[in-house]
This record gives C-alpha cells, structure tokens and sequence, in this order.
C-alpha cells in the first residue's frame, strides 16, 4: 500500500482546489509536456504577447501541484496587480502593456567570479522551466494562488558562481520614465530593488517567473523575469529584473527604503504581528468576499523555519521586519 503523507501546509478540505476546476486547468495547458522547453508560439519569449503559451507545457514539479487551495482564475489576477511604477491603483493592466520586453537582457554583478549579461532567451535555455502552484499573500492583507512556471533561484545562483564572501543576493527592476510614468515621481525611492539572504535566495521554495496559467508572463506581473517567494510578503517579489548582485551588504529594498517602520527586509509573512495600519491575522482570497487565518510564514513552515533559527520566537516581530 502506498501511504501519501499530507503536506503540513495544506488548509481544511473544504478550501482544497476542486477536482474539475484543477482538471480544467489542465486542460487548458495542453497536457504535461516530456520536457521544460522554451520554445512558444510565435516569435519566440520576447516579442510574445501574454496570450503565448509555453510549447510544450512545462512540466509540473509534483512537490508544488497543489497549495491547498483554489487556484485564483486569470481573469481576477490579471486585472488586479501592484506594479507601482505604472501606478498607484490595482488597474494597471493596460498601462503596463508600454514595457517592451524585446531583446530583455540581465545584468548579473559583484561579488562573482565573473560578470557577465545574459538575454532572457539564453537563461532560460540554461535553467529549463517548470510549473508550481503557489501562494501568494500580499502585505495589504489579500491573497491569491498563481499557477507559475518558472525555475528555482538556486539556478540563477549557480549560474552566477558568486564568491564565498556573497552573503545577499540583491535585484534590480528596469528604469525608464518614458515607459513607466509613475518612475517620474521624485518621492519614491526608484528604481525598484528587493533582496534576500543566500540561504533564502537557494531554498528550493525561492522561484524566478517567465509565465503564468500555461503562458508567457503578463506585462503586469512583471514580465519577462520576477520573483516569487511564496512565504514572504508579496511586496518582496519583484518585478521584471534587470540586475543581478551579489553582494556582502544586505540590501534595502524599494518599502524598506520608504517606510522602514512598516516594511522591512525579512518581511515573512506572520499572523501574530501587525501592519501598523491594519491586522495580518486574517486575508482576503481575491476570488472570495470572505475572509481566511493567516498562517505563518504564509503555510510554508516546514520548507523555511529553520532558515531562521537563532533569530528568538517564531512569532516574534523580527520575523516580520
């Protein structure tokens, strides 16, 4: 008899992703392909429009089919994005469309035994991709689940052969005021940068994104390349990177940077402390009026509590800030 353990981060059965809905979208992927291939639609990762979809599909990595809840359908999370460099508001959609991602190239720089750029192309011929379904809990206190496809950090880590005295990994997004107009405003500290410790940064929860729902990243989920580090809040993943560093010096990201006392470096998520303006007890699904516990480190508990171990109680602020 095969007896399958269930993960501890799974939520109560009746929140678990529907048989038919999970096996519509499926579907909708054209099927489990033998490989993680690059090759799409059209004229290639770049040039694609957001309806592209990955040919053949990327595999599913078995170990993150399921987050133990619905997944959030495109037609929600596509229209509702933080990406403050085209605006303030949840309806940046359209307007995130100006980014070009033609010819997309990243920077990766130093503390690495040799810097180098690399186009988007290339990478992901050197890291393959797969599908994981994750959670996603913004700060705001909502939430979502996002079938991405993507490869593991500890790939881009490797890549970058960093030198032992790496202790960060830091990321910058694009910078260019003709295209995203909200990068005009002086009082935001642009452009965008987020970091994370080597440990964190090699854990195999820590996920780079090139596409969503069996497609090409949408513009406004910060195409061609973001971060997805499901237990930290959202505000950590960035968005269509640029630069790559390495460094000895941990990194102040964009909110940290802005508001140190509500957004800080380690920013994982914890039910048991506060956003000074509203609770982290509880979130909200995007596709549900309803409201669901939060659980710490967003239900990813057992993959990352023991990156921080030393650093006092579980539930302590540290964790949060």
């Amino acid at each position: 008899m095969i007896y399958q353990r269930k993960p501890d981060w799974l939520i109560a059965e009746n929140l678990v992703t529907d048989e038919r809905l999970f096996l519509n979208r499926r579907k909708l992927i054209s099927g489990i392909g033998a490989g993680a291939g690059l090759a799409l639609l059209g004229n290639g990762l770049d040039a694609a429009p957001a309806e592209s979809r990955f040919e053949p599909a990327p595999a599913m990595n078995v170990g993150f089919a399921d987050a133990g809840r619905q997944i959030t359908d495109e037609s929600i999370t596509s229209k509702y994005n933080n990406f403050y460099e085209f605006g303030s508001s949840k309806r940046i959609a359209a307007e995130a469309q100006k980014l070009s991602t033609d010819d997309w190239v990243i920077e990766i720089d130093g503390l690495v035994d040799k810097p180098f750029q690399i186009g988007i192309e290339d990478l992901l011929k050197r890291t393959g991709v797969e599908e994981r379904i994750y959670r996603h809990r913004c700060v705001e206190a909502w939430s979502m689940v996002v079938p991405w496809i993507g490869f593991p950090m500890s790939k881009l880590v490797t890549l970058a052969q960093p030198q032992s005295g790496a202790k960060y990994i830091r990321f910058e997004t694009f910078m260019d005021t003709n295209v995203a107009k909200e990068q005009r405003a002086a009082w935001y500290p642009w452009p965008y940068v987020e970091g994370f410790t080597i440990t964190e940064a090699t854990n195999d929860l820590a996920f780079m994104v090139v596409g969503a729902y069996g497609k090409v990243l949408h513009k406004q989920f910060g195409a061609p390349l973001r971060v997805h580090m499901p237990w930290k809040f959202g505000f950590k993943s960035i968005k269509s990177i640029v630069k790559v560093t390495f460094t000895n010096e941990r990194p102040v990201g964009f909110w940290e940077n802005l508001q140190n006392k509500e957004y800080g470096f380690w920013a994982n998520v914890n039910p048991a402390v506060d956003h000074p303006r509203w609770t982290q007890a509880t979130e909200r699904p995007l596709d549900s009026d309803d409201r669901i516990p939060t659980q710490i480190f967003n239900g990813y508990g057992a993959q990352v509590a023991h990156l921080y171990d030393g650093m006092g109680d579980s539930l302590g602020d540290r964790l949060w800030r």
